[in-house]
């Protein structure tokens, strides 16, 4: 039920973060001493697992707090800086500001949302008028328009649009259809039969009968069982997460009039007036979905869908009701994740703030927190690292020079987009401090309408993906862009003062990774103006899935868990631009005075103290429930397999280490995979 559509952003950034003093707004210029790199366990050897013998120390102390899922870099990065957000918002909504202003809008969404007395005291009033509207639909149409007027308000119970850029005209946005209705957190949940995923099927029944008791029905078991199946039935028309990486087969522009006369009972151009989308073709990218749905429009009882809808409406407001909604979420959710305790209500606004008006508060973030000498410096790296694989592409062996051009011109045809946006995002939607839950659905309503008024138009290219605050970086194809926000311009993926060694080796493969997006499966089916469009000669393009299919094999064997094994051909991207983003990250270092220098720090060379830096910025600890979910449905690798698989295909490693045959992660030379 709770419904998300993910284009994976690999979630790292770039950014110098100050310490927790709220008054700063630069930080210091004065060097610190070198990086030392601590926790490491001289016991393990580099060439029989790099990532434990860097942070097995580390890992065996480190604990995870009671209300976190994980400890350490990388996304729980995050979890430090939601302290920092947390020190502008205690303080913003302490005071009055002017109405409309970055500090009114964020301090009383804050302050609504920390007022429990009365969201408790209102229960289930704030939903009761769409239950009383799901109550009244008496046939097929007035249920479609209740599911289509409910989107805006951000839910997307059976129907899933977004808009964004034709794949094929690039120029011009789109509205596009995907699968979903299901709240488990993948389509195999629903048909696997081991006792983990059993376990979790169990606990997503018990959330739903819980709600249904929640709002007042006598029969929840019953309801949540007809829910269940409903789900399941929809699930059975879901591609997987492996094969919606064909982007090809996932592209489907239709004629509204063609749909409409195939699905009689959704009513395409009713839905589509309804929302004020004046289009006369959407892109559906799973029609199976759709077509399942059509169907099961008449096959399931009205009455039954109705339950459906009850369920999938009070999932999509739980965590914003009261605290017996918000109690049932958190049990089922704690099965998925292991996660013992719920955060502090603090730490749930924060991330809610962040969520819903984040460019609001990165404003603020920026202001107090950023050092501008962090985005100089990672702007001098990004463009050193064009360069770097600029050169590598024209190395290949494997590749014709007609398609090393055209390869070389998307290179350097990327947008860099580093700290925070040049032209902030702004929100229509007036907060009030005394209604919480009408300021979610407001704020909601105002992303819907923002995304809508982009529908028919070139893509807004001042627009960020993420808010400048969070720990991540991503690439995207359709605008072949890459973007580092502010948050990862911070130890262990930046420091301002730090040796190269321990830059290039950080943030530097995180560079190098983002770009190699726009060359690995998926990004390479785009050319440089962001259309899918053949560049390739037809030979290169073979040789190239050739090679990406050995990273699919490697990466198949590898295990967590004692015996869950990677899915290859869900994270062969990441693991191509991770393989690739420490090649280009090497070669980029080699070409600063420290890379061309043997001088020791801390007792190691400038080569193994890039080494060591990979491995610290996958410093990581989870708990296994959440590993078990993020191998099933993430497409990233788990952290020790970002560090030792790339790692056991690149010879410069071998050299610093002296890793040789015997050691349990040594290849011979012949079978490294190199792709770029």
């Amino acid at each position: 039920m709770k419904n998300s559509i993910y284009i994976f952003l690999f979630m790292l950034t770039l950014c110098a973060c100050k310490t927790d003093k709220s008054n700063d707004t630069e930080i210091a210029d004065n060097k610190p001493s070198p990086v030392v790199f601590d926790g490491i366990d001289p016991s393990i050897k580099p060439g029989d697992d790099f990532f434990n013998h860097v942070n097995k120390t580390w890992y065996d102390k480190a604990v995870i707090a009671e209300d976190q899922v994980g400890v350490g870099s990388y996304r729980f990065l995050n979890i430090p800086q939601q302290k920092l957000l947390l020190n502008i918002l205690e303080e913003v909504s302490q005071g009055k500001h002017e109405m409309g202003s970055v500090e009114q809008m964020v301090g009383d969404f804050y302050a609504s949302g920390m007022d429990t007395v009365s969201i408790n005291k209102r229960g289930i009033k704030p939903i009761q008028p769409i239950l009383n509207r799901i109550d009244a639909i008496t046939d097929i149409a007035a249920l479609m328009d209740f599911v289509a007027t409910q989107i805006p308000n951000g839910d997307y119970s059976i129907l899933y649009p977004y808009i964004a850029a034709d794949q094929e005209n690039s120029s011009n946005t789109i509205l596009h259809f995907v699968q979903t209705g299901l709240g488990l957190p993948d389509r195999d949940y629903y048909f696997k039969n081991d006792a983990s995923v059993k376990a979790i099927q169990e606990a997503y029944k018990t959330y739903l009968a819980t709600l249904f008791q929640l709002v007042g029905d006598t029969q929840p078991q019953e309801q949540a069982h007809i829910v269940y199946n409903i789900e399941k039935q929809l699930a059975e028309s879901h591609k997987t997460r492996i094969e919606r990486r064909d982007i090809k087969a996932n592209y489907n522009k239709l004629a509204v009039s063609d749909l409409d006369n195939k699905h009689n009972n959704i009513n395409w151009q009713t839905i589509l007036n309804t929302l004020g989308a004046d289009v006369d073709s959407i892109d559906v990218g799973q029609p199976a979905y759709y077509d399942t749905l059509d169907s099961m429009l008449k096959t399931v009882s009205l009455e039954d869908w109705k339950l459906y809808l009850k369920a999938n409406s009070i999932a999509t407001h739980d965590n914003i009701l009261s605290q017996p909604f918000q109690d049932a979420a958190f049990a089922y959710s704690k099965v998925i994740s292991g996660q013992s305790v719920q955060q502090s209500r603090a730490k749930q606004m924060v991330r809610r703030v962040d969520g819903q008006i984040g460019f609001a508060l990165g404003q603020l973030y920026v202001k107090r927190y950023f050092n501008e000498k962090a985005k100089e410096r990672a702007l001098d790296l990004v463009n050193n690292f064009q360069i770097a694989l600029e050169q590598r592409i024209k190395n290949l062996d494997w590749m014709s020079d007609s398609t090393k051009v055209k390869a070389i011109d998307k290179l350097y045809a990327i947008n860099k987009k580093i700290g925070y946006p040049d032209v902030w995002r702004q929100y229509d939607v007036s907060i009030d401090r005394n209604q919480f839950f009408e300021n979610v659905v407001a704020l909601r309503k105002d992303a819907f309408y923002y995304e809508l008024n982009q529908l028919n138009k070139p893509p807004n290219r001042d627009r960020w993906g993420t808010t400048p605050s969070t720990v991540t970086a991503y690439y995207n194809p359709s605008l072949n862009e890459i973007v580092f926000p502010a948050g990862i311009l911070q130890p262990p993926y930046f420091d301002l003062y730090a040796d190269d060694a321990v830059n290039y080796g950080g943030i530097g493969m995180v560079i190098g990774h983002e770009f190699t997006h726009a060359f690995d499966d998926q990004g390479a089916q785009y050319d440089k103006e962001g259309n899918v469009k053949n560049w390739w000669t037809e030979t290169d393009y073979k040789k190239f899935k050739s090679k990406t299919q050995q990273i699919v094999e490697q990466y198949n064997a590898f295990t967590v868990l004692d015996s869950v094994h990677l899915k290859g051909a869900l994270t062969v991207g990441e693991n191509t631009a991770d393989n690739a983003g420490i090649a280009i990250a090497y070669d980029a270092f080699k070409m600063t005075e420290q890379g061309q220098d043997t001088t020791k720090i801390g007792g190691y060379t400038p080569d193994q103290r890039f080494f060591l830096s990979i491995a610290r910025i996958w410093r990581v600890k989870t708990r296994d429930e959440y590993l078990r979910n993020y191998v099933a449905t993430d497409p990233h690798s788990p952290p020790i397999w970002r560090v030792n698989g790339p790692l056991m295909n690149f010879t410069p490693f071998y050299e610093a280490f002296n890793v040789q045959p015997g050691d349990k992660n040594y290849k011979a030379e012949t079978d490294r995979i190199k792709v770029w």
